[in-house]
């Protein structure tokens, strides 16, 4: 197209960030977030539209050096493995604004231009091809991030924030020593794709996976990483629990498929089991830990921690049918639970309350409402017809083929996901019309639909046609098996 499309992407956001600090009027404000939102994410289709699926090559790639005595580019590209992610982070950062025009009712321009800039990050750490440029995007979203749930969350916001915070600066700084221990072992260069096809020491590879690895398990997050997670989904507003839902988790296992498998094969071959093992444990742990929740929005944040499990099982299967799966529920798990989140938030703000016992008969009250929240949830089961289905399907199909015990584990989680879902919904929607009672409930109204019919409409599409996103990943999953076992490995 002769146009820096990925630079236009991500800094699309960033641009409209600075042009808010402008605007004084609380509805300009919304108004031209919404509409920058919106332009990203055309742009983010024109991407997608433009996708050649046939190579495994990075596409729309810009390079330009930016500190060369130390190697340093300014680089951006996209393959099949982070394509998705750019386009996901521009539809939820779309959403977030919609369901933030009530929701954040002071400090309106700080916010948003704090879910502007967290949105152009995201983005560039999906595209980056320069490890320091990926760094530096990775570091700098804790900052509005931060802010987002420390400044406009719940009552025990602060301590959310700094545990969130704390939690995955430690990750980062263990991230940082990894940087450099691989610049100086792999040639003295922060290009991925060089550091790539680098043969390292195994000694040097095991030293980097377990530095890795701690990075990315506190971002996914893996047990025993996990603890920060449901007091900041708890204490965030509706958009910060729609984005760490929708997008940072997936920045953790991104950053396995980016860097541990492709960097460090023999040593991910190596400890997959090890793997295997912590994600059979997330989730099922997980789901034990949801199905006992009362609090609503605990609830959907412990089964983020089970879902996620099979997105990393799924990635140490090491097989081609668990990393297509793994990929595809890393996408799917962002709509699924991204919507849950989105609900959680519209029923929160009509009741203020997020107790599951102080529902019921909430279908009679809400029937649009309760209609859309049996899909989500049926969804996020992993119903055939439905998104996750498709995704979960395959991570089992390779989990039973890389371990069967692993295999076993990951279909008991699946079960407890049946459980916790449906008794939540029975309890929510079902039963003794209590809801009416205590709170005056509304039906969503036309600023929520817009939000919710997109997430909708994924879940069906990929449910009932996945090939088209199947198809976007392929080649370049082939290929990252090809780098990990070697000719005639793909299977």
């Amino acid at each position: 197209m002769g146009l820096p499309l990925l630079s236009l992407i991500v800094f699309t956001p960033a641009i409209g960030a600075g042009v808010l600090t402008l605007l004084r009027s609380e509805d300009a404000i919304r108004w031209t977030a919404l509409g920058i939102a919106i332009l990203d994410l055309a742009l983010c289709i024109i991407m997608l539209a433009s996708f050649d699926t046939t190579t495994h090559a990075m596409q729309f790639t810009e390079r330009h050096l930016w500190v060369p005595a130390l190697g340093i580019s300014y680089a951006l590209g996209v393959d099949g493995i982070s394509a998705l992610f750019v386009f996901l982070s521009a539809l939820l950062g779309a959403i977030c604004v919609l369901a933030s025009w009530v929701a954040i009712d002071r400090r309106v321009k700080a916010f948003m231009v704090s879910l502007l800039a967290m949105q152009a990050l995201m983005l560039g750490v999906f595209c980056a091809l320069d490890l320091f440029l990926f760094y530096v995007f990775w570091e700098a979203m804790l900052i509005p991030m931060y802010l987002i749930i420390g400044v406009w969350g719940g009552e025990g916001r602060v301590y959310a924030a700094f545990k969130f915070f704390l939690y995955t600066l430690a990750g980062s700084v263990l991230f940082l020593i990894g940087v450099i221990v691989l610049y100086f072992n792999g040639g003295e260069t922060f290009d991925i794709l060089a550091l790539t096809a680098q043969d390292l020491p195994f000694r040097i590879q095991s030293w980097l996976f377990f530095a890795f690895l701690v990075a990315f398990a506190v971002k996914v997050p893996m047990v025993p990483l996990h603890t920060w997670l449901p007091d900041a989904h708890v204490q965030a507003p509706t958009a910060g629990s729609i984005i760490l839902a929708g997008v940072l988790l997936k920045m953790g296992a991104y950053g396995f498929l980016r860097f541990s498998l492709p960097m460090l094969p023999e040593a991910s071959a190596y400890y997959s089991t090890l793997m295997l093992a912590l994600s059979a444990l997330a989730i099922v742990y997980g789901g034990l830990l949801a199905l006992a929740q009362d609090d609503l929005k605990k609830l959907v944040a412990y089964s983020s921690i089970s879902h996620m499990g099979f997105v990393t099982l799924g990635i140490f299967t090491l097989n081609l049918r668990g990393l297509e799966g793994a990929i595809l529920q890393m996408f799917n798990h962002g709509v699924t639970t991204g919507a849950l989140f989105l609900f959680v938030g519209l029923i929160y703000e009509r009741t203020h309350t997020r107790s599951i016992a102080d529902y019921g008969g909430l279908m009679k009250a809400a029937p649009v409402y309760t209609a859309f929240f049996l899909l989500f949830t049926l969804s996020s089961m992993a119903l055939p017809g439905t998104n996750s289905f498709v995704g979960e399907l395959l991570v089992l199909s390779g989990g039973f083929a890389a371990n069967l015990v692993v295999g076993a584990a990951a279909v008991f989680g699946a079960l407890l996901g049946a459980a916790y879902l449906l008794g939540m919904y029975g309890k929510v929607a079902l039963g003794p019309a209590n809801v009416g009672a205590k709170f005056k409930i509304r039906d969503v109204n036309a600023r929520e639909m817009a939000a919710i019919l997109p997430l909708a409409l994924f879940v069906l599409w990929v449910g009932f046609y996945p090939k088209p996103f199947l198809g976007i990943i392929d080649a370049s999953v082939k290929q990252l098996m090809l780098h990990v076992h070697g000719e005639g490995s793909v299977q």
